[in-house]
Formats: structure tokens, sequence, C-alpha cells
């Protein structure tokens, strides 16, 4: 049997999952829509699949004579068809996948590429040393950090439907149902996605901060709460069972972070109230966390002293509890956890005004620290281990007392971020309104690092709360205010980063030391003491080529280099995957965050700081994004080093964390790779890759050329992009908080990069995943005609290279020219579409001719069949509501006011980007 063949047999429960869930579909569109339209939808279907199957122009046309001219309502309910099923499909695919590795597990196959066991085994067989390992883990930090970043189009009460299907469908694989069984959970699945069909698909108004925050929180619920210390127990388990020799207890060096509440950049709606707010949201969850499980240990330990020893701490905690109750008189361990559950109820009231549902027995003191609440916790383990009954300790009360470890009181830490520019006018401000100077803006570099640096060591404060300031600074000034006070509130892990958005000097970073200087989170003196992580992060080309030299002159500044010796000589870099990618192209920008990192590295290694690296991730490859295993692995050696952050973004975050399933296994793909990446020399095991590099240079140069020549030289291309591409209906869909551009301007370079790639990804040319690539490879061949050995060397041996072309291949098979035609026809002036469309088809086809010789393959995915056969799928589904959005840009641009166009529009969007999934 073939290769094919067996990955088919493999792929049967899906497509047996995909049909069931398409016949539900099918049946509740006939019995809500009416047999007329459920015709109409089938007859659509099947024209669409043989389009996608035969590419016959015949089969597009008369799909075209099909869409064109159904009525409004009609239409409305095609586009939710056609949706709808994407959803489902995606729901089917994400638990075949946890099928086939279940599957691959119990069948005892090696282990996976990207789980902890390949990781420790590839580690063991590059002889790390156990006390290499122990030393990682000692200054290891591992933070995916959720961001509010608006590409996640699905409303979350869609997404808990989402859930219960995926439920429901996997009860169908992990358990044997009987025939009523089976009955049952089938009309389940049926009501589920009748209340699907039945739910409004788009929200009425923009997200509020708020809502962004609670939504954020709903994956600490649904994951994090539950998998990451299942995660950690998992890594002390397999670190014991190896080396047994050593005591494996490790620091909570795994942690998510959030952006949701503090992330002011460009968004007006984030301000001190707000993330007072979102930490006590935050905490009240955390804490009722807490509650749930001391109330499910007080079920679970009913043991009775009568029975069995209890050790003297454990009955002094017993004893002072609140439950008096002759009922438990013998039952240490529940009268010591009613007690514990008063003082957590205590604590939620005083911290966050939350009354828990149960309520408490007696009056109790809140706890001051989470230290409190765990040493507590452990006077219960320690009281079960010495007296036979360790394995109780090992189940709900393990997880708990490391979830307190790790979440604290305050769930997630949250990253305060703010522009460059508005830091800059904020200090303006200040020392204006104190006569120290008039006009700071004004000031070359090199006099405002002199007099930041002055005014950093200086223990007068500017700030007077006498002196009047304009509304931004006094926004400003109340957000550092209120971080300190949250600090003392909630423990000064809940607000450790502040981070500066385009920095591109010395004094971006002074004038946010300045800023917290304060409001007292940095104090000057003879040992000055900063607080929090000052993070400067690198944006632009331009700013990523001269970001090593800007930390070189910073850390040669004495009163800096003091402030960084008193955060442990430990200091965080940001780099921004999207803007670098808008700004020169992907390649340019990929090639661009390597050599930076190499250089911060050595620039850090030359004067004793530790470098930790936060990596600014999109869901898309054109902003960044792609797999995270072999991103990390593809880091340039020495840039991990054990410490890594880097963001979760939009849709990405509801596919890689909305199940405890999804979730645990891309928490531990992060471990795994941060593991490889730091004690391995992944880099150079075949070939030295710095042997390359000036090949890299070559490329980099000409696709940024190629890249900039198109999207900022070339006349007319603006008007091009906004007519072509859905990015104005974008601005209008309420999927997040933020608005889509920094400024009120048509310019690319005030666009963000969010709406920039999805607007790409809605007509199907995904241009920010791999145009330039082509002219670079063509015009390097042409000045070397024996080049394409060399690349193919590349390939082979460096994991940079390999994780370029891997992503620009997946982003590559999801393009689809004949659907980008249809987009380039909404451009009005003819001469422009085609002087335009046809110089980005002629660079696609560059493009593919040279990745596939690269590669060596004849197709695009063929690495990657589950993929390949994924996007086929999905085709058909996708190309009608291509086919509909066109239709209907068209009516609204045409002045239809119709409100169930515009509508339409947004539902097509929200269908697009389900098909595409990693699509802004």
């Amino acid at each position: 049997m073939t290769d094919s063949a067996l990955d088919s047999n493999k792929d049967e429960p899906l497509r047996n999952d995909i049909r069931l869930l398409g016949r539900l579909l099918g049946d509740t569109v006939r019995d809500q829509e009416g047999a007329a339209i459920f015709d109409i939808v089938e007859q659509v279907r099947q024209t669409a699949v043989r389009f996608a199957r035969d590419g016959d122009p015949a089969s597009r046309d008369e799909l075209a004579a099909l869409l064109d001219p159904l009525p409004r309502d009609t239409t409305q309910a095609v586009v939710r068809a056609f949706s709808y099923f994407l959803q489902l499909a995606n729901i089917a695919e994400d638990e075949h996948h946890i099928r086939r590795r279940r599957a691959h597990d119990l069948a005892g196959s090696p282990p996976r590429e990207g789980s902890l066991v390949f990781a420790l085994d590839a580690l063991a067989s590059a002889k790390v040393s156990p006390e290499a390992l122990a030393d990682f883990f000692a200054h290891a930090l591992v933070a995916p950090v959720l961001t509010a970043h608006p590409t996640e189009v699905q409303r979350q009460s869609l997404i808990r439907n989402h859930r219960e299907i995926a439920r429901l469908l996997d009860r169908r694989e992990r358990q044997q149902l009987t025939p009523e069984e089976a009955a049952d959970n089938e009309l389940a699945l049926a009501n589920a996605i009748l209340t699907l069909w039945q739910s409004r698909m788009l929200r009425p108004v923009r997200l509020k901060v708020i809502d962004e925050v609670k939504n954020g929180i709903s994956y600490f619920k649904e994951t994090f709460f539950s998998e990451l210390p299942r995660l950690y127990i998992q890594a002390t388990e397999q670190l014991q069972k190896r080396y047994p020799e050593k005591v494996w207890a490790l620091p909570p060096f795994f942690r998510v972070g959030s952006w949701i509440g503090g992330d002011r950049d460009g968004n007006p709606f984030v301000t001190a109230d707000i993330l007072n707010e979102a930490l006590r949201l935050q905490s009240a969850a955390t804490l009722n966390h807490y509650l749930d499980e001391i109330h499910e240990l007080g079920a679970e330990l009913p043991l009775s002293d009568l029975l069995v020893k209890v050790t003297p701490e454990l009955l002094a905690l017993a004893e002072h509890s609140t439950d008096h109750s002759p009922q438990r008189s013998d039952e240490p361990y529940r009268r010591a956890l009613s007690g514990i559950y008063a003082r957590l109820a205590a604590t939620a009231r005083a911290l966050d005004h939350v009354d828990p549902v149960r309520h408490e027995i007696g009056h109790a003191e809140p706890y001051a620290t989470p230290a409190e609440l765990r040493g507590e916790l452990k006077v219960l383990t320690n009281s079960l281990k010495l007296n036979g009954s360790a394995r109780l300790a090992g189940g709900r009360l393990r997880r708990l007392l490391r979830a307190v470890q790790v979440f604290g009181f305050h769930l997630a830490p949250i990253d305060l971020r703010q522009n460059s520019e508005v830091h800059a006018r904020s200090v303006a401000a200040l020392l204006a309104a104190a006569g120290r100077c008039p006009d700071y803006e004004a000031l070359p570099e090199n006099e405002r690092i002199a007099l930041q640096t002055a005014e950093i060591a200086s223990p007068r404060p500017l700030y007077s709360p006498w002196l009047d300031y304009d509304e931004e600074t006094r926004g400003e000034l109340a957000i550092f205010f209120a971080a300190r006070e949250l600090r003392a509130k909630y423990g000064e892990a809940a607000l450790p980063n502040c981070i500066i958005s385009k920095t591109d000097g010395v004094s971006d970073l002074l004038e946010l030391a300045l800023l917290l200087k304060e409001a007292g989170l940095l104090r000057p003196g003879a040992e000055p003491r900063l607080d929090v992580n000052i993070i400067p992060l690198f944006e632009t080309i331009e700013d990523l080529q001269k970001s090593a030299a800007i930390m070189d002159q910073l850390f040669a500044i004495p009163g800096y280099r003091q402030l960084v010796a008193g955060r442990g000589d430990e200091h965080e870099v940001m780099l921004g995957y999207s803007d670098s990618n808008k700004d020169g192209g992907f390649l340019t920008s990929g090639w661009e965050l390597y050599k930076a990192e190499i250089l911060l590295a050595d620039t850090f290694a030359r004067h004793g700081v530790r470098l930790r690296l936060f990596h600014g991730r999109g869901g898309s490859v054109g902003r960044g994004g792609g797999p995270s295993y072999h991103a990390i692995l593809a880091q340039p050696a020495g840039a991990v080093s054990g410490q890594i952050r880097l963001t979760e973004q939009g849709e990405v975050i509801s596919t890689k964390y909305g199940t405890p399933d999804t979730g645990r296994r891309n928490l531990e793909v992060l471990l795994a790779a941060t593991l490889e990446a730091s004690l391995t020399d992944h880099e150079n095991k075949v070939e030295p890759a710095g042997q390359f590099h000036g090949v890299m240079d070559d490329l980099s140069l000409r696709a940024f050329n190629a890249y900039r020549g198109l999207v900022y030289e070339t006349p007319g291309f603006t008007t091009y992009f906004r007519q072509s591409t859905v990015v104005s209906e974008i601005a209008s869909l309420n999927i997040g908080s933020r608005p889509a551009s920094r400024k009120a301007s048509e310019r690319i370079e005030d666009l963000r990069a969010i709406p920039w790639v999805f607007s790409w990804a809605q007509c199907r040319l995904m241009l920010p995943g791999w145009y330039g690539f082509g002219s670079a490879v063509d015009g390097y061949l042409a000045a070397n005609p024996d080049g394409l050995a060399t690349l193919q060397r590349m390939l082979k041996s460096w994991p940079f290279f390999q994780s370029l072309l891997s992503n620009m291949d997946m982003v590559l098979a999801k393009t689809d020219l004949a659907i980008a035609s249809r987009y380039a026809e909404l451009v009005a002036d003819n001469e422009l579409r085609e002087r335009i469309f046809s110089r980005i088809v002629g660079e696609w086809q560059l493009t593919r001719r040279h990745l596939l010789a690269i590669l060596e393959r004849d197709d695009f995915l063929a690495d990657n069949p589950m993929l390949k056969r994924s996007l086929q799928l999905r085709a058909p589904y996708m190309d009608p509501l291509n086919h509909l959005q066109v239709e209907l840009l068209k009516r609204h641009r045409g002045g239809d006011t119709d409100e169930r166009v515009a509508r339409g529009i947004h539902i097509t969007i929200n269908g697009i980007a389900a098909g595409l999934r990693n699509s802004g």
C-alpha cells in the first residue's frame, strides 16, 4: 500500500466527521430555509467542486450564472451555509489532529517532533548534562502573550458552540456508543448546528476593551488553568524519570502573559480605569478557580484522623479553621480546606469586590499574598505524603499548588505598551511645565539623552498635581500611577513590563524611564532601582538594523547600566514581525530580524547582560506567523538561551488554545522548541550556517527592491490596493476595539499591519507572504549560474531557510490567481488594474517556479499532504464566498445602501477567514 493510501486510510475518520457535519448542516438549511434554498446551496456546492477540481472555465461561468442573480435574502442564506460549513470543517480537522496524536501515542510509536519526550531525547543524543538542564530551568522564561489584535472574527458565543460540537465529536471517537447513545449524540450535534444557524454571526457593535479582556480570560478557564499545571507536572516527571539522582523542583518558568487592557498603542480606549478593571476581572477569575478547586478537594479528602495520622501542622490548620461542625470533627483535611476556602473568599471580596457563589463557613482574614495560600496548601500535601497518602497529594492538590505559583492572584502579567511618540510628548509637557526645557521635542538626539540622563538621576520630581497638563499627558501619567498601585495590590508579577512601540533611538527608552520615575516605579539614588522592565520594540527594517547599536549606546550610559544591574543583568528586546514585513517584504523582514538577533546577542554578551527576545509574531505568515516549533528552532544560535516570549494573536489564540487538548499540545511545543533551541546547536548541525549569510544578503536586497518598488514606489498602488481588497470594509467590521489605522490617512505607511495582511488574504493573493522572492532568486541566479545548487544546500542544512521556504510554500498554496483576478476587476481604472495585476501575476509565477526548483518538487505542499488535502477540501466552499464577496462589493460601492449588502460582505469576510484559518 502506498504512503498516500495509508494517509488516506488515516483520514477516513475525518472524512466521516465532515460528511456527518455537512449532512446535519444541510438538514438544518432545508428545515429552516426551505427545500428551494437548500437546492440552490447544493447546486452551488456541486458546481464549485467541479470548478475547484477541474479548473474548467465553463464551471466558473456556471457558478457566476448561479450566484449573480440571487435575491439578497437568498444570497445571505448561501453565504451563511458555506461559512458555517468551513467552521464545522475546522472543528472536525482539529479533532482529527487530536485523534491522530492519541493513536500515535497509544501505539507506542517514536516520540512526535515537538513533544517534550522528543526534545529530551534530542538533548540526550547531544550529550546535554542534567546540570545544564537544571541551569536552563533555573533561568528559563517561556511566555506566550495573548493580544487583542483584531483578526478573530468569531463571536465568543459561536466559539462556545464550536467547543460543544468538538466535545460531541470527541465523545463519538473515544467511547464505544450504543445505538441509542449514538442517536442521542447525533441529535445533540444537530441541535448544536441548529443553534449555530439561528445565532447571529456578526457582532452588532464594535468590541470594547473590557469585552476583549473577558474573551482573553475565557482561554484561561477553558485551557490554561488545567493544562499549564499538567505541563509542569509532565516536565517534572519526565526529568525525574531520566535523571533520578537529582530532585527536580521546577520554578514557575512557563507563564501566559497578556496585552489585553494594557496595550495603548493606537488604542485611545485603554485607560487607567480600564487597566484597573482588567486586573480586577483577571483576579476574580483566578480566585474563583481556586475556590472551585478547594471545594472539590473538600469532597476528595474526607479522611478521618481515626484512620490516618496527620502532621501537627495540619492539625493546627484544622483547629484554626472556621469550620466547627461536629460532623467533621474527625476530618482535619476537610476542616483545613474550609478554613482555606473562607480565607480565599475574604481575599476575593477584599481584592475584587466579588462574592463567591458558595458562601464560606464563618469569617476569616484574607491572604496577604499567594505565597500564604500556597504555604497552607503545602501543609496538606506534606501531611498526605508523610502519612501514607502520597497518591492523594498527586492529583488535584498538586495541580492547584502549581496553579497558585503560576497565576498568583493576578492570573496573567499584563504588559503596558505605548508609542514612543506619545512618551516623547508627555515628557516634553512635563519638562515644559516644570520650567526645565521649553521645547524638548526640538532637541537633537544627543541633547535629549543628556537631559534625560540628568533628570532620571535627580531625586526631584517634575510632575506636580498643582500644574495643568494636556489630556494625553494626564492619561499617560494616570496609567503609570495606576500601575504602581496595582502592583502593590496584586503583586509585582501583575504588571512587570513596559513596551515602547516604534523605538528608533536611545532617548525613547530614557523617556519611558523618566515617566516611570515620576510614578515612583524608578527610584534614583546611589543604587537606583527600576521596578519594571523597559522593553524597546524595533519594528521597521531601518530600526531593526539600528537595534544593536542603540542598545550598545544605552548600556554605555552608567546610570542606565546600573538600572539593568538592579534587574538581575537581564534586558528584554521586542522585535516586530508585522510592521517590518509591511515595510520591507517577507524575505527582507525575516532576514533583518535574524541578523538583528545575532547582533543583539553579541552586544548583550559584551556588556554582560542576558538577552531575552520577545517575538511580535502575528497569525499569518505575512505577519511573522507559521508553525511555532520550527520558527523557534530557526532562530540564530544563542538567540534563545532559555528565554523567549512571543505574541499569540487574533484567530490563532482560539485555534491553538480553544480546547484543552490542542492547548496542551501547543504549550508543550513551545517548551520543547525552547529546550532544543537553547541547549543544542540546531542551526549548525549539518554545516555552518554563516557561510550562507552573504547569499541571504544578496537575496534580501533584491527582494526589498522588488517589494518596495511595487508597494511604495508604483504610482497608483495605494488606489489599486484599496479598490481591489476589502480593507475599507474590514475597518467597519466589529472585530476589535482598536482603529485600523494609526492616523487618519490613506497611506500604507499609516495602515496597521493587521488590515494590510488580512485584506490580501481575503482576495486570496497573500501578497505580503511571498512578493519579492521570485525577483530575488531570478536576479541571484542570473548573476550566479550555479546558484541553484547553493540554494538547495541552504534548504537542506539551514533551519532558518527551511522555515522561510516552508511558510512561503504554505502561503503560495493558499493563493488563487483566478479568484484574485475577480477582485482586480473592482479597480475602476483599467490601465492601473492591468499594469499592477499583471506585475503581481508575473512575480507570483517567478516565485512559484523558483521555489519549486529549490524544493525539488512539482507542486506546493508535497511534504504536507494533510494540509494539501485540507485546502483542496476547503476551496469549493471558499470560492463561492469570494465570488459573492466581489458581487456584494460592487453593489455596496455602487451606492446600494441596503444593510443586507453590507452584512453580507461582513459574513463573507467571516467565512473566508474561517476557511484560511491563519488569515491575518
